[in-house]
């Protein structure tokens, strides 16, 4: 986020140019390597570990190296040696600007002072500047006594660096009473807190599709159900990381199913944090207030009927299995891992009540059920399914957070159960054994 800020502020100062600044973040992207591949290239860790230390950053909400040297896979040393490698982003940036205009190492160091002046930043605020260090950055940009707001805006931004794109930088957050909206993507967790995630787009939709592109893996060029859909797979697994985080602090949160508004007006007690990414600008909003209403009447994003696909599978499937899930992406890429692995997709649903519904109609080999889902959640599905067959076969599909029903749902009769983000691996690993 250094260089964008930084950057942002050269060129507003017509000290470089756009196109300049631009071409600067490109070739920064190509320096940044991952640590993981430096760590693997240096023979400190094996492709298996680094590839288990990613794939525990999608599900607790912690840095490479503190996974690392948590397991004794990595020491301090190691990982000093790791960053350095990696590279600091105020020295990269400031090489880059040397070497594509006229200024010396001098210069930069003459223009760093006066952001730092204009800015009216500490040595201290500086020095996390040039770091990138999230945590230390966030308080000078949202300004807030009221528990979570700070965390949560933390949380939010290392995961748009972790699963969409590091090209961003953020503004000040501003407290306010109402906030109108061309589109708005949010979810509530309820329970000991009420709190509410969301990202929101005004007339440029810019940055909400690149964080939907980004999450679904897949070209997303206009904002509706898709876009509406990853967006609000993108929230869940925030606040999925977010609500286990709480939960060791002893507060217990439930999530509610993603919900989306078109041209509203959000009303209540909330925060409007400005993230500009890639050059266009979407805003995060957050709320600890119960009484915040996000908007009045919803889009119906998910859908609603799932009819079986075929009547049974090929002679050579590896087994029939119904996909649960109200997130359409959710069951697309499930259906394309599936089927490009030998089982047949013979049934969908998007709720719990499609799901039993599906369920007694084709009889699947195997079923996987998520958890948040409108109507009827999935530990209700999971329970109606197993008083129709005993023997039937679930695999739970769970974010983050969800730690007290993922329990009751194996307890219930569940085999094993699937993290969001998806990974192939661990996908067809599970349905494999539990088919077998």
């Amino acid at each position: 986020m250094f260089a964008q800020l930084f950057g942002k502020y050269l060129t507003e100062k017509s000290i470089i140019k756009e196109e300049i600044y631009r071409e600067i973040l490109e070739k920064q992207k190509a320096v940044r390597v991952r640590l993981g591949t430096i760590a693997v290239a240096e023979g400190f860790l094996s492709e298996e570990q680094a590839e288990e230390i990613n794939r525990l950053q999608r599900q607790l909400d912690k840095r490479f190296g503190d996974i690392a040297i948590e397991k004794g896979w990595l020491t301090k040393e190691q990982m000093d040696e790791l960053l350095s490698k990696q590279g600091n982003a105020y020295l990269q940036f400031v090489q880059l600007m040397t070497e594509l205009t006229g200024l010396t190492a001098s210069d930069a160091d003459q223009l760093m002072k006066a952001y730092q002046k204009d800015s009216g930043y500490t040595d201290a605020e500086m020095e996390a500047l040039k770091s990138d260090d999230i945590d230390q950055l966030i308080p000078l940009f949202v300004l807030s006594t009221k528990p979570h707001v700070r965390e949560i805006a933390a949380l939010t931004a290392r995961n748009l660096t972790r699963f969409i794109s590091s090209d961003y930088y953020i503004g000040k957050a501003q407290h306010v009473k109402e906030c109108a909206y061309a589109h708005l993507t949010c979810q509530e967790l309820s329970g000991d807190d009420s709190v509410f995630i969301g990202i929101s787009a005004g007339e440029d939709p810019g940055a909400f599709l690149k964080v939907a592109s980004a999450f679904s893996h897949e070209e997303i060029p206009q904002i509706g159900a898709s876009a509406y859909d990853a967006v609000g797979e993108f929230i869940n697994v925030t606040n999925g990381l977010f609500a286990t985080e709480l939960s060791k602090k002893k507060v217990n949160l439930d999530m509610e199913p993603p919900v989306s508004f078109r041209k509203q007006t959000a009303r209540g007690d909330f925060y409007v944090l400005p993230v500009f990414l890639e050059g266009h600008r979407m805003d995060v909003i957050l709320s600890v207030n119960e009484e915040f209403v996000p908007g009045e009447t919803p889009e119906q994003t998910a859908a609603v009927t799932a009819t079986a696909v075929s009547a049974g599978a090929d002679q050579e499937s590896l087994g029939k299995v119904l996909v649960v899930d109200d997130s359409r992406m959710s069951r697309s890429i499930l259906r394309n891992i599936l089927e490009k692995a030998g089982y047949s997709v013979i049934g969908e649903a998007a709720n719990g009540e499609e799901a039993v519904e599906t369920y007694q109609k084709i009889r699947p080999d195997l079923v996987t059920l998520d958890i948040t889902m409108p109507k009827m959640d999935g530990l209700e599905a999971l329970t109606k399914i197993l008083a129709f067959d005993a023997e039937a076969r679930v695999i739970m599909i769970t974010a983050a957070g969800q730690q007290d029903k993922l329990i009751k749902a194996l307890k219930e009769g569940a085999k094993r159960f699937i993290n969001k983000p998806f990974k192939e691996e661990e996908i067809l690993n599970n349905i494999r054994d539990v088919l077998q």
